[in-house]
């Protein structure tokens, strides 16, 4: 016992010197870190705020146009949602694992190895991200405009949309570098908004237009409604609108009790997505025929036009505007977790992992994932980028999930969930991706622009082998 009574104050002076001798000597420090402040409700709303965006109001009308019928239309919605499902599922038992910043990113790295994780940050670099971010503001700026009385289809203003998107971006990455707190508020209340918008729509559809129309369900499946490979591109299109399922991952090193939290937000917030995402379909047909679905770009507002009249249009062009700003908020908050997990891995400009001293956001990461997508939105449309995006990023998507099976084969593997119907749900996943990128191959209409992204990302393996996969290499 007096022994012990000695070492406690020993031990205290001792951390009074530790303490005093990092304050003489801030480079003996360690250098600033990522905080976990991330808890249950955000995270769950980092999920749905950055899968829904544009693609619930943009995407029906493409569905419809290579689905002409009730039955093959819901159908692709349905397997959009069990494909994101499965997706989320099996990263919830690996980020319950390996709960760092980067999230898909460390996945594929500690899957895979250093040359396809250097890919992925490669292909997000390029391409991959900017074109996310490029489509989602474009949305946003074009809204903005609609609700103040300017057209934004004007051929005249396609410019003056697009330094509205930059802008948006600009001043979005911003306050994600200005604290933790302040994107996940901006993000929080955004998602609250546009959920709670397309509710609104759907209880409006069931209650005043089904009653009047008795809804536009039949019959189930036209004649020439369903072929595989336009059910193929169609999918593409719905995973456009379910992507975002797995942003929380790029983020897992700022969520609170991670083994927890993390595999309850993937799993809760992709389930809430897929049930809103379904309502909003059932509903659509409930009040307009497939026919009309096809050619109307905006359903959501007609819809809701048709229910209350002009009142409907500005209630969802203001419900779009939060929508993709709030997409755009949460991008901007997760995404950039992955340049920041790449330079701490050195396989990126070192400078890109710095921490904010004051304000405990990696604001370097942050501030070029803004710049990249700003320069993207200036020079490409919307279908060129949300087109772009998919195809580059299901890969890697492919890589992350697949990577369970290696990961399951290590001693030190410890995850706090395990993924339900194992190997059954990851497999499903990783083919059905291979399904849509051989169908994008190999379809006419989508050959040239899959090959193009395959190209751009396999550019990578040269500037791996003659940058940072050298140093690794002789390692």
């Amino acid at each position: 016992m007096e022994s012990t009574r000695v070492g406690a104050p020993g031990r205290a002076l001792a951390r009074i010197g530790a303490n005093a001798y990092r304050i003489a000597m801030p480079n003996a420090s360690a250098a600033p870190k990522l905080q976990r402040t991330v808890g249950l409700g955000a995270a769950i709303a980092v999920v749905i705020g950055s899968t829904i965006g544009s693609g619930i109001f943009r995407s029906p009308a493409g569905i419809a146009d290579r689905l002409p019928g009730p039955g093959p239309m819901l159908a692709v919605w349905v397997m959009g949602g069990i494909f994101a499902l499965c997706g989320a599922l099996t990263l919830a038992e690996v980020a319950s694992a390996l709960p760092q910043t980067g999230g898909v990113y460390v996945f594929v790295r500690e899957g895979w190895g250093r040359l396809p994780a250097f890919l992925l940050g490669w292909g997000q670099l390029v391409m991959i991200r900017a074109s996310s971010l490029g489509a989602i503001s474009i949305t946003f700026a074009a809204y903005a405009w609609r609700v103040s009385g300017r057209d934004p289809l004007d051929p005249a203003n396609d410019m003056k949309v697009r330094w509205t998107a930059a802008l948006a971006i600009m001043v979005t990455a911003f306050i994600n570098i200005v604290g933790v707190r302040w994107g996940t508020l901006v993000g929080f209340i955004t998602t609250l908004a546009k959920y709670g918008g397309l509710l609104f729509i759907v209880g409006l559809a069931f209650i005043i237009g089904l009653p009047e129309t008795g809804g536009h369900f039949t019959p189930v499946m036209p004649t020439g409604s369903f072929q595989l490979s336009a059910f193929g591109l169609a999918l593409v299109s719905t995973l456009w609108a379910f992507d975002g399922w797995a942003d929380l991952s790029f983020a897992a090193g700022e969520v609170k009790d991670p083994q927890r939290v993390l595999p309850r937000a993937l799993i809760g917030g992709t389930a809430m997505v897929i049930a809103i995402y379904l309502l909003a379909n059932v509903a659509y047909l409930s009040v307009m025929p497939i026919e009309e679905i096809r050619v109307s770009k905006l359903v959501a507002a007609d819809v809701a036009q048709r229910l209350i009249g002009p009142a409907g249009v500005v209630f969802v062009s203001v419900t779009v505007m939060l929508s993709t700003y709030g997409a755009l908020a949460n991008s901007l908050f997760t995404t950039p977790r992955i340049f920041f997990a790449m330079a701490e891995d050195g396989l990126f400009f070192k400078s890109v992992a710095a921490v904010h001293p004051r304000l405990g956001t990696p604001w370097v990461a942050i501030a070029l994932t803004g710049v990249l997508g700003a320069g993207f939105v200036l020079a490409r449309s919307f279908e060129q980028l949300a087109d772009a995006f998919v195809t580059s990023f299901l890969p890697f998507y492919a890589l992350a999930v697949a990577s369970v099976f290696v990961l399951r084969r290590r001693p030190d593997y410890k995850p706090s969930f395990r993924v339900p119907g194992y190997p059954v749900v990851p497999l499903l996943f990783v083919g059905s991706t291979l399904f849509l990128l051989g169908n994008g191959v190999l379809n006419p209409d989508s050959r040239m622009m899959t090959l193009a992204v395959f190209g751009v990302l396999l550019a990578g393996i040269p500037v791996y082998y003659l940058t940072v996969g050298r140093p690794a290499r002789r390692g």
